[in-house]
């Protein structure tokens, strides 16, 4: 056996080896892939991971309306976890997969900011989200809806835990009245060591208050929770989504599934239509990411229309063909219109196209 014979014997093992390390090896990359679509004008039981007959939209304060035959969908993206990394055959899955899509882990999982931060801040935006939802729906219906903070997340194990609650209206504290976030967190951290805050608050209608005693965190007194704008609301609307689902760009899908569920007439004409995009408070609509795994999302589970963010126009149009139908929305506003003429003639040509938003 010659030396370069025998070299090569004794490298097959090592490269052998080195395949299936690369195999299992979490590499530093993170996938995007569609996610489960939800029904807003469903019950929880239709959702996935979901229970029971309730409805998602509820109204306590005005008639809701239940019986429109058609569906409004709420889309998502399934995005690798925070604490593991793809391995090579997940990653060349993905790569071939035109529903899917890979970027770089710390991209998508900042280092800066932890799987408990992630979680956090998702909750606070769906919390938000929802509530201008809520506003913006009642806005387009004649009701004036006045500003307010309230409480967006109660961390686990603090103080506020189990007293307070998401959606929670912050009204006075220790009879005063509350003039903004800033204010309250001062209250809270000049509170004396073993003394208790008494929080007056506005919950699904009713005015109970709630007494909580500070803790010490990092030298400074905290009752863990976050506050945040929210509405003081003259009809009482609650969106029952799964928590584990977070961030804000089912706005514009909340907003509609609410107008929908306070008017008589279907919006839906019993079609399916989909469709994503943040929700501000005076009605515009805003960019998301994984617009191409949404749309991809919606076209599996039978979506007809898809209402497409401006903004995420030039995304959408690699992935358009055809199915489903894609319409640019700019506002809330423009989507209601959009979706009404759809609704009444859906071989219509002049609806606004993301095509016309690309040749601007």
């Amino acid at each position: 056996m010659t030396q370069r014979t025998l070299a090569a014997v004794l490298a097959v093992p090592v490269v052998v080896a080195l395949l299936v390390v690369t195999m299992f090896v979490g590499l530093p990359y993170a996938t995007y892939a569609p996610g489960p679509t939800i029904n807003v004008l469903g019950t929880s039981g239709e959702a996935v991971g979901g229970s029971g007959d309730a409805e998602i939209i509820t109204v306590d304060g005005a008639k809701a309306y239940h019986d429109d035959d058609g569906q409004l969908r709420m889309v998502t993206v399934s995005v690798s976890a925070s604490d593991r990394k793809v391995s090579l055959p997940e990653l060349l899955y993905a790569w071939f997969d035109p529903s899917q899509a890979v970027y770089p882990y710390d991209y998508v999982h900042p280092s800066t900011t932890s799987a408990e931060e992630e979680e956090q801040e998702g909750s606070v935006q769906m919390v938000t989200s929802q509530d201008v939802a809520v506003a913006v729906a009642l806005k387009e219906l004649g009701y004036t809806v006045p500003s307010a903070l309230q409480v967006a997340y109660v961390e686990k194990g603090t103080p506020a835990a189990g007293k307070l609650k998401a959606h929670d209206v912050l009204l006075r504290i220790d009879g005063e009245k509350i003039t903004g976030a800033k204010m309250l967190v001062k209250r809270i951290r000049a509170t004396d060591e073993g003394d208790s805050v008494t929080l007056l608050v506005e919950r699904d209608g009713v005015r109970k208050s709630v007494t909580v005693t500070p803790e010490e965190n990092d030298g400074v007194q905290y009752v863990g929770f976050v506050p945040a704008v929210g509405y003081v609301f003259p009809v009482q609307v609650s969106i029952d989504i799964d928590s584990s689902i977070g961030g804000p760009s089912a706005g514009l899908m909340f907003s509609l599934g609410v107008y929908d569920t306070l008017t008589k007439e279907s919006l839906t004409g019993g079609h399916t239509i989909a469709g994503t995009g943040t929700i501000s408070a005076d009605g515009t609509v805003g960019q998301i990411g994984g617009i191409q795994q949404k749309i991809a999302g919606a076209e599996r589970d039978g979506a007809e229309l898809f209402l497409v963010p401006a903004d995420n126009c030039a995304e959408a149009l690699e992935v358009d063909d055809g199915s489903p139908e894609l319409v640019r929305v700019d506002d809330f506003a423009s989507a209601l219109k959009s979706v009404k003429e759809w609704v009444a003639d859906p071989d219509r040509t002049d609806l606004p196209s993301c095509s016309d938003a690309s040749a601007s």
